[in-house]
């Protein structure tokens, strides 16, 4: 089910620069106060994982694409951009279901996302977990 909520262009831009430029580490994303448009709330080229995690709010949701560094098993450095899906448990109930219905708006404009991560409390988005996870998916 759709919200019909609808990225702004600048989603787009700031994803572009991540992906091709490498110029951000992350960007997060939120929904506008009207709830009609999903805007870019933050961005950073801070490599700090423990940083990032401090942007997600503990009564809100947010979305985010983070740039996520590891090193693969045969030891040689990787990236995977994740896209991360923020809703905490202790956030409003209707801001959880207006996060939900409005994600594909966003997730689906990002091409060459990685792997995919839905989060509602920190231990799901700590950083050993998402390098499960990124680890599975390049699998």
């Amino acid at each position: 089910m759709s919200s019909g909520v609808i990225a702004s262009p600048e989603c787009l831009q700031r994803f572009g620069e991540l992906k091709m430029s490498k110029s951000l580490k992350y960007i997060l994303f939120k929904l506008n106060d009207k709830r009609t448009e999903i805007v870019v709330d933050k961005t950073s080229d801070n490599s700090d994982y423990e940083e990032f995690l401090g942007n997600l709010p503990s009564d809100g949701c947010k979305w985010a694409v983070y740039d996520f560094s590891y090193t693969s098993d045969d030891g040689s450095p990787r990236n995977k951009l994740c896209f991360l899906s923020w809703s905490p448990d202790n956030a409003p109930i209707r801001a959880k279901m207006v996060h939900a219905s409005s994600k594909d708006a966003l997730r689906k404009s990002l091409e060459g996302i990685g792997a995919e991560i839905q989060g509602t409390d920190l231990t799901e988005v700590a950083y050993e977990t998402v390098l499960e996870k990124v680890k599975r998916f390049s699998r």
